[in-house]
């Protein structure tokens, strides 16, 4: 049936192009705007509500669906093309982390896959995510692909949110600041990255249903923001509207969303997708803003299809409308390349140089949390017993749709097989990248001895006879899932054990968000590696022995346990009122004055640093920024991350982060470093004026090694009120 229906459209195609001269597309000329207006004059209906349905691109025997075959096979979704005007189809796959095949393809594309998304945040390095998003942009063109779905932006309001790992953070700068670059280095490659899951979808719990609402203000101070600084960092050809309901109403079905925010306000260009499965309706979808439906076959729903059809010629949904969402949707493949370098399967991908580029975002992203006696970088050791973790076979990945998989019979495959769930959210997947193998490499004269630690009673007994214990913890984390805020099992109990046995124990996290740690003041050091990806082993091995240098910052706050929590309980089912609004993260705790494990920011590192007294600045445009002198006093090169904090009585918070930069300096070397402010940082959001207004008064600036430690604080005040509109884009550098 689908294949009867491409070619009644493919046929009526070709008799209009017999009877018309016709263009194609890549030879039109003008601005993307001036193309599609072009080639949306040549094409007939048929050929528009090809563009605004989206098929899976793996079979599914559930719903009885074979896989279009011109789609790129095991994939998550396929768009069909225009031949007879040279417009090619849209392939698409997931690229949280990598590029991900489906979980119930026949077989598996090898890939590279980046440490998580948290972990990319923490490096608080810009660079590193354009970098990463540039190495799964250049394996998803040599795959054939130019369509990602990628750009998770999603903050982390609730830790045990499944997908936390996708995501980059509780803090819209550094959010949407990261996530815009990992978009941009995509795109690099002559293709569109989606942004997502737009809006207000920050847990796997009644994902499908949850409404969630929150004030005006907040939402636009919070979740919002960190989605606009995405779209101005990243330019996305286009928005993954989410599952949930906001307000009411499906994201995808929302008008506040879809036409209020983004098209009036934020006066964005691009095509808003669904979600796969997260349309509900035709009319209410399509007069909400939805310009394309995504996954037929892997639901069985076809509003943008067969329904769309009907409502046209019901006279329902109008005409322009439907030129109107193939004009968006044409115009993001004319600006990203799709049409005058379109894709195809060519290969050649380089694994090692990718390779390369996943392990040095994994360091860049480790954070040392702890490191009592300096214990950590390993030195004049002569016996290491590691413990735990599968670290003798590989590092672990998180599940669900953005997991990449090695490959069958690729670099080993899966290093771990057979673990549970070994189907969907599963499975779970381990990177074949050894810790322990790099260990023995890089430490030779070392005996290094491993135990699975399934018997805590050996574990214990193996770390009393070695000089430094080293236990890996992991959680294991998916899509569709939301988890406990502790490691997996009883692996608190046996890293406390270990402890006890040997107060030298060093703990690796492979974690897909924070976690619990009841046994941290017993252990000397604590390494948050996070889900490291494919060079992770190897990474990990850097920072162990000091080949690297740990500079990662922790981009969300560590609870000491759930009591701190907005919501202490599990999380919520039906109505989900974001009652904290825009106080999230280190806000909450700033605000109700509660002493975290560690604090958003957080960060150790193998050298020391110190910060001169900040200064303050202003353009002729008004614009801020602060500068200050950063210093390496100790024997190490390493990074700092510079964070400017704004504080302004009558906030939702004491403070917001409003500007940030990673520095490398060499020992004994000093940089200043001049950060711009972000106004929006210093702004509510006013509902009466629809926009950013800065209030006058006094406002105090610092520089700060984590949110909630003290730096010196330069005060200035403002004697008018300054206004930015909604539209507002902080100019880039």
């Amino acid at each position: 049936m689908l294949k009867r229906v491409l070619l009644a459209a493919a046929g009526a195609a070709l008799t209009i192009g017999a009877a018309h001269a016709q263009t194609m597309a890549k030879d039109t000329r003008g601005t993307p705007d001036e193309r599609a207006a072009a080639v949306l004059k040549q094409m007939t209906q048929d050929e528009k509500l090809l563009l605004v349905k989206g098929y899976f691109s793996t079979d599914f025997p559930l719903t009885k669906f074979t896989a279009p075959p011109e789609g790129r096979a095991g994939s998550a979704g396929y768009v069909p093309g225009i031949p007879r005007l040279g417009i090619p189809a849209q392939w698409q796959s997931d690229a949280g982390i990598g590029v991900a095949s489906q979980g119930g393809a026949k077989s598996k594309r090898p890939h590279t896959a980046l440490p998580s998304g948290l972990a990319i945040a923490a490096s608080w390095d810009p660079e590193v995510a354009f970098a990463g998003g540039a190495m799964i942009g250049s394996e998803a063109r040599a795959d054939g692909f130019n369509v990602q779905l990628a750009g998770g932006v999603n903050l982390v309001r609730e830790p045990r949110n499944g997908r936390n790992f996708e995501y980059t953070g509780e803090d819209p700068l550094l959010a949407g600041t990261m996530a815009g670059h990992a978009i941009a280095g995509i795109q690099s490659n002559h293709m569109i990255s989606t942004v997502k899951h737009y809006a207000f979808n920050d847990q796997e719990t009644d994902r499908n249903a949850g409404n969630v609402t929150i004030d005006e203000a907040a939402g636009r101070e919070s979740d919002l923001l960190a989605f606009k600084i995405a779209l101005e960092q990243g330019n996305p050809g286009s928005v993954m509207c989410s599952y949930n309901r906001f307000r009411g109403d499906f994201a995808c079905e929302s008008a506040y969303l879809l036409t209020q925010v983004l098209r009036k306000d934020w006066d964005w260009k691009g095509y808003v997708m669904s979600d796969w499965g997260a349309a509900h309706s035709t009319q209410n979808a399509v007069e909400a803003g939805l310009d394309q439906e995504s996954g037929f076959g892997l639901h069985p729903d076809d509003n943008l299809g067969a329904g769309l059809v009907a409502a046209l010629a019901k006279g329902t949904v109008g005409k322009a409308r439907l030129d109107e969402m193939a004009t968006r949707i044409l115009r993001s493949m004319f600006e990203h390349g799709l049409v005058d370098d379109v894709a195809s399967p060519v290969g050649g991908i380089d694994f090692a140089a990718n390779r390369a580029v996943s392990r040095k975002a994994a360091e860049a992203g480790a954070v040392l949390l702890k490191n009592d006696g300096d214990l950590l970088p390993l030195a004049s050791v002569k016996r290491i017993a590691v413990i735990g973790g599968h670290a003798d076979k590989g590092v672990l990945s998180g599940g669900g749709s953005s997991q990449v998989y090695p490959g069958d019979g690729f670099d080993g495959g899966n290093a771990v097989p057979g673990l549970k769930p070994n189907f969907w959210p599963g499975p779970v997947v381990f990177y074949p990248s050894s810790p322990v193998e790099e260990l023995k490499k890089q430490l030779p004269g070392v005996q290094i001895d491993y135990l699975d630690g399934s018997d805590p009673v050996a574990a214990a007994a193996l770390a009393k006879q070695a000089d430094v214990a080293i236990v890996f913890g992991t959680q294991w984390a998916s899509e569709s899932i939301d988890v406990q805020m502790a490691l997996d099992g009883d692996q608190d109990g046996l890293i406390s054990v270990v402890a006890k046995a040997n107060p030298k124990t060093v703990v690796v996290l492979e974690t897909a968000g924070a976690v619990k740690m009841p046994w941290n003041g017993d252990v000397a050091a604590v390494l948050e590696a996070w889900l490291p990806g494919s060079g992770g082993g190897e990474a990990i091995a850097d920072l162990l022995t000091g080949k690297a240098v740990p500079s990662g910052r922790l981009p969300v706050t560590f609870p000491a346990d759930e009591s701190q929590l907005a919501y202490p309980s599990e999380p919520r089912k039906g109505e989900i009122p974001y009652a904290e609004g825009a106080t999230v993260g280190y806000k909450w705790f700033d605000a109700h004055k509660l002493e975290p494990l560690y604090p958003f920011g957080f960060g150790l590192s193998y050298t020391r640093f110190t910060m001169d007294a900040l200064t303050l600045d202003q353009d002729d445009d008004g614009l801020l920024s602060a500068e200050v002198t950063v210093s390496n006093i100790g024997q190490r090169e390493g990074a700092q991350v510079v964070q400017v904090y704004a504080s302004h009585a009558g906030w939702e918070a004491p403070r917001r982060l409003a500007g940030f930069a990673k520095v490398s300096l060499k020992p004994g070397e000093s940089r200043k470093v001049a950060i711009a402010i972000d106004p929006r940082l210093l702004a509510k959001w006013d509902v009466a004026t629809h926009g950013w207004t800065v209030e006058s008064g006094q406002y105090a600036i610092a520089a700060q090694t984590d949110a909630l430690s003290e730096g010196e604080a330069v005060g200035f005040s403002l004697d008018k009120l300054l206004f930015y509109p909604a539209g507002w884009s902080m100019p880039k550098p």
